[in-house]
Protein backbone atom coordinates (compact mmCIF):
# COMPACT_ATOMS: atom_id res chain seq x y z
CA UNK A 1 0.00 0.00 0.00
CA UNK A 2 1.53 3.44 -0.90
CA UNK A 3 1.37 6.17 1.51
CA UNK A 4 1.22 4.47 5.03
CA UNK A 5 4.15 3.90 6.89
CA UNK A 6 5.20 0.99 8.49
CA UNK A 7 4.94 0.01 11.73
CA UNK A 8 7.20 -2.46 13.97
CA UNK A 9 7.25 -3.75 17.27
CA UNK A 10 8.51 -6.65 18.84
CA UNK A 11 10.39 -8.14 15.22
CA UNK A 12 6.96 -7.76 13.62
CA UNK A 13 5.85 -5.19 10.43
CA UNK A 14 2.80 -3.56 10.04
CA UNK A 15 0.91 -1.09 7.36
CA UNK A 16 -0.20 1.68 9.85
CA UNK A 17 -3.32 0.89 8.61
CA UNK A 18 -3.21 -2.91 9.88
CA UNK A 19 -1.87 -2.20 13.33
CA UNK A 20 -5.00 -2.08 15.01
CA UNK A 21 -6.36 -1.89 18.70
CA UNK A 22 -7.88 -5.67 19.20
CA UNK A 23 -10.61 -4.72 20.60
CA UNK A 24 -12.63 -1.18 18.63
CA UNK A 25 -10.53 -2.49 15.76
CA UNK A 26 -9.19 1.35 15.08
CA UNK A 27 -5.86 2.25 13.73
CA UNK A 28 -3.19 3.23 16.52
CA UNK A 29 -0.85 5.00 14.62
CA UNK A 30 1.65 6.53 16.42
CA UNK A 31 -0.91 6.55 19.70
CA UNK A 32 0.06 4.87 22.92
CA UNK A 33 -0.61 1.17 22.80
CA UNK A 34 -1.05 -1.44 26.16
CA UNK A 35 -0.33 -5.19 24.86
CA UNK A 36 -1.95 -7.77 26.26
CA UNK A 37 -1.92 -11.33 25.32
CA UNK A 38 -0.64 -10.93 22.23
CA UNK A 39 -3.01 -8.37 21.51
CA UNK A 40 -2.62 -4.47 21.13
CA UNK A 41 -5.16 -2.49 22.61
CA UNK A 42 -5.29 1.82 22.36
CA UNK A 43 -4.72 3.39 26.10
CA UNK A 44 -9.17 3.90 26.06
CA UNK A 45 -10.16 0.22 25.16
CA UNK A 46 -7.70 -1.67 27.75
CA UNK A 47 -8.49 0.49 30.27
CA UNK A 48 -12.36 0.18 29.18
CA UNK A 49 -11.55 -3.40 29.32
CA UNK A 50 -9.17 -4.50 31.91
CA UNK A 51 -8.62 -1.84 34.49
CA UNK A 52 -10.27 -1.05 37.52
CA UNK A 53 -12.93 1.61 38.14
CA UNK A 54 -12.67 4.05 41.06
CA UNK A 55 -15.92 3.78 42.92
CA UNK A 56 -16.06 7.65 43.36
CA UNK A 57 -15.40 9.06 40.14
CA UNK A 58 -16.38 5.66 37.43
CA UNK A 59 -12.47 6.52 35.85
CA UNK A 60 -9.81 3.89 35.12
CA UNK A 61 -7.35 3.24 37.96
CA UNK A 62 -4.23 2.97 35.71
CA UNK A 63 -1.46 3.32 38.82
CA UNK A 64 -1.85 2.77 42.48
CA UNK A 65 -5.10 3.67 43.40
CA UNK A 66 -6.15 1.82 47.44
CA UNK A 67 -8.56 -0.59 48.52
CA UNK A 68 -10.87 0.14 50.70
CA UNK A 69 -13.83 -2.21 51.93
CA UNK A 70 -12.73 -4.11 49.14
CA UNK A 71 -13.61 -1.48 46.68
CA UNK A 72 -10.79 0.46 44.32
CA UNK A 73 -10.73 4.13 44.76
CA UNK A 74 -8.14 6.23 43.47
CA UNK A 75 -5.86 7.86 45.75
CA UNK A 76 -6.74 11.47 44.82
CA UNK A 77 -10.52 10.07 45.51
CA UNK A 78 -10.58 8.45 48.55
CA UNK A 79 -10.94 11.70 50.68
CA UNK A 80 -12.18 12.26 54.62
CA UNK A 81 -16.35 12.54 54.22
CA UNK A 82 -16.06 15.64 56.71
CA UNK A 83 -13.27 17.94 55.54
CA UNK A 84 -12.33 16.17 52.05
CA UNK A 85 -8.29 15.27 52.65
CA UNK A 86 -6.97 12.16 51.36
CA UNK A 87 -6.81 9.46 53.50
CA UNK A 88 -4.18 7.46 51.88
CA UNK A 89 -1.43 7.20 53.62
CA UNK A 90 -2.43 8.17 57.39
CA UNK A 91 -4.88 7.06 59.84
CA UNK A 92 -8.46 7.34 59.34
CA UNK A 93 -11.34 5.39 60.69
CA UNK A 94 -15.08 5.26 59.60
CA UNK A 95 -18.96 5.27 60.84
CA UNK A 96 -22.21 4.73 59.03
CA UNK A 97 -19.72 3.41 55.69
CA UNK A 98 -18.09 6.60 55.46
CA UNK A 99 -14.58 7.51 56.29
CA UNK A 100 -13.52 10.13 58.23
CA UNK A 101 -9.68 11.47 59.06
CA UNK A 102 -9.49 11.25 63.20
CA UNK A 103 -10.14 15.04 63.51
CA UNK A 104 -12.97 14.80 61.74
CA UNK A 105 -14.26 11.78 63.12
CA UNK A 106 -13.32 13.34 66.66
CA UNK A 107 -15.17 16.32 66.58
CA UNK A 108 -18.13 14.83 65.07
CA UNK A 109 -18.41 11.83 67.32
CA UNK A 110 -15.93 11.56 70.30
CA UNK A 111 -17.24 12.70 73.36
CA UNK A 112 -15.83 16.03 74.52
CA UNK A 113 -14.25 16.24 77.98
CA UNK A 114 -15.90 18.03 80.48
CA UNK A 115 -12.61 19.64 81.78
CA UNK A 116 -11.10 21.09 78.95
CA UNK A 117 -13.94 20.28 76.21
CA UNK A 118 -11.54 18.71 73.86
CA UNK A 119 -13.06 15.55 72.64
CA UNK A 120 -11.82 12.25 73.98
CA UNK A 121 -10.87 10.01 71.07
CA UNK A 122 -10.50 6.80 72.49
CA UNK A 123 -7.94 5.50 69.87
CA UNK A 124 -4.59 4.44 70.19
CA UNK A 125 -5.26 3.29 73.83
CA UNK A 126 -6.36 6.81 74.95
CA UNK A 127 -7.47 6.46 78.90
CA UNK A 128 -10.17 8.60 80.20
CA UNK A 129 -12.63 8.48 83.57
CA UNK A 130 -16.46 8.07 82.95
CA UNK A 131 -18.77 9.24 85.77
CA UNK A 132 -22.58 9.40 85.22
CA UNK A 133 -22.76 11.61 82.59
CA UNK A 134 -19.45 12.91 81.95
CA UNK A 135 -15.81 12.24 80.67
CA UNK A 136 -12.68 13.61 81.50
CA UNK A 137 -8.78 13.09 79.66
CA UNK A 138 -6.97 11.22 82.28
CA UNK A 139 -4.71 14.48 82.47
CA UNK A 140 -7.87 16.62 83.09
CA UNK A 141 -9.34 14.71 85.92
CA UNK A 142 -7.98 17.18 88.53
CA UNK A 143 -9.38 19.03 91.75
CA UNK A 144 -11.19 22.22 90.38
CA UNK A 145 -9.34 24.23 93.70
CA UNK A 146 -6.18 22.17 94.04
CA UNK A 147 -5.36 20.80 90.85
CA UNK A 148 -5.00 17.43 92.50
CA UNK A 149 -5.12 13.93 90.00
CA UNK A 150 -8.05 12.64 90.99
CA UNK A 151 -6.86 9.47 88.69
CA UNK A 152 -7.48 6.10 91.07
CA UNK A 153 -8.39 8.71 94.12
CA UNK A 154 -11.96 9.43 95.86
CA UNK A 155 -13.71 12.35 94.78
CA UNK A 156 -16.71 14.42 95.36
CA UNK A 157 -18.92 16.74 93.20
CA UNK A 158 -20.61 20.24 93.84
CA UNK A 159 -22.16 21.11 90.88
CA UNK A 160 -20.20 20.24 87.82
CA UNK A 161 -16.90 20.24 89.48
CA UNK A 162 -14.79 17.67 91.24
CA UNK A 163 -13.09 18.23 94.41
CA UNK A 164 -10.95 16.04 96.43
CA UNK A 165 -11.71 14.69 99.47
CA UNK A 166 -9.70 18.00 101.66
CA UNK A 167 -10.92 20.87 99.34
CA UNK A 168 -14.28 19.28 99.67
CA UNK A 169 -14.65 18.95 103.67
CA UNK A 170 -16.42 22.07 103.74
CA UNK A 171 -19.18 21.57 101.38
Amino acid sequence: ITGTRKMEYKGNSWHETCFICYRCQQPIGTKSFIPKDNQNFCVPCYEKQFAMQCVQCKKAITTGGVTYREQPWHKECFVCTGCKKQLSGQRFTSRDEFAYCLSCFCNLYAKKCAGCTNPISGLGGTKYISFEERQWHNDCFNCKKCSLSLVGRGFLTERDDILCPECGKDI
